[in-house]
Formats: C-alpha cells, structure tokens, sequence
C-alpha cells in the first residue's frame, strides 16, 4: 500500500500552495486513493477519496475543500452532486452530470486514474474529455485532454527495478500542456506537483 505525501506549486512563479497527504491500492473491485489536503501553513482544508473499478472507471469520488463537497460516480457518463457543508437547506446544491469518461482536478489521483484508464501502448496517444473540480471552491468544468505515452524507462533502485511511463498532457483548449511522470500507481512529478515522500514502493501498474 504505498503512501506518502505530494506537494503543489504554481507552475508560474512556484509559489507554495499546499500538500496532499495520500495512501492508495489496488482493492477488490480496483483501485482505491485517499487523502488529506493541507494549505501552504499546514492547516487541514480538504479530502480525497477516489474508487475505480476493474476498468479503472471512477465508480465513487469524494472531495471536500474548503467546506465544499462533491460526490460522483460515473452513471450514465459521469454524474456528481455539489454542496456547501454548510448548506442545510440545499440552496447551493446543485447535481451535474456530463458524456465524458473521467474526473480530474488537483490531485495527483486524477492523473493515474485517467492513464490507466486509457491503456496507451507506448507512442500511441488519444483524446478524452474530463470534467475538472476546480481549486479551491470545486467548480466543475468539461474539457477535453489529449494524452499520448511518449515513453516507458526502467530505472534501478535498492528494492528492484522502476518502471517509469512518461506522458504528455494537453488542454485541447487552451493548448496548455506538460509531463507527467507516472511509476505503478504514484505521480513522481507533474506540472505543479511533487513527490515530496514515499514510504512504500509502488503499487503495480494494472
């Protein structure tokens, strides 16, 4: 069961703006990742808590932030409730649901979800449109990301060798793009993300 901790940065001046506290393995009906969030101060603000199945869909999300929650699952594409924790009677509370194949947002979660989703073969790439929770307020957003598997390294270590996918990640959008660098089921480094500890190995890939 790896766990450890990763850390976020502005991607354009590297200002510090939290970390992400995580566990995550493979279950009996997939993948599972939970985790705590914390603001640049150390203070608690938030919660991850994702579930793929067999096929690596997102079959239960939970995320809290800043005293929003979201909860979705993928039904008939994929489908969420918004809320304030705050919101007794349901005022700010609003369900969604959009034809698109993953969730993704901050969480380095996202990005494993998404690519062991996709199965690329090395050199292959392809197109897939994600609805995005925003920071910190979770606002949802539908895009479409283009991924394509540039490169697959295997890298010695004191407990065996690593295996190393190296993507290219693309807003189709904006044509904002960077590398994500995936071993097994941990994010070694992402546009904005690092991996600052790693108690256990990774898990396995599939």
């Amino acid at each position: 069961m790896p766990s450890g901790r990763y850390s976020f940065h502005d991607t354009h001046d590297d200002t510090p703006l939290g970390e992400e506290r995580f566990s995550c393995a493979a279950g009996p009906s997939g993948w599972r990742y939970t985790a705590q969030t914390f603001t640049a101060d150390g203070t608690l603000d938030g919660s991850v808590d994702l579930t793929l199945d067999s096929r690596s869909r997102p079959i239960r999300l939970e995320l809290r932030r800043h005293g929003w929650q979201v909860r979705g699952g993928a039904l008939s594409g994929l489908t969420w409730v918004r809320t304030h924790l705050q919101d007794t009677d349901l005022t700010f509370t609003r369900e969604g649901n959009e034809k698109a194949h993953a969730f993704t947002g901050r969480s380095p979660a996202f990005l494993v979800a998404t690519a062991r989703m996709l199965a690329l073969a090395e050199g292959s790439s392809a197109r897939v449109r994600v609805v995005s929770f925003t920071e910190p307020l979770l606002a949802p957003r539908t895009l479409d990301q283009g991924w394509a598997l540039e490169g697959i390294e295997t890298h010695p270590t004191d407990s065996g060798p690593l295996t190393v996918r190296r993507f290219r990640v693309a807003d189709l959008e904006t044509g904002e793009e960077g590398m994500v660098h995936l071993a097994g089921d941990v994010v070694l480094a992402a546009p904005g993300v690092e991996l600052e500890e790693l108690e256990t190995p990774p898990g396995p890939w599939i």
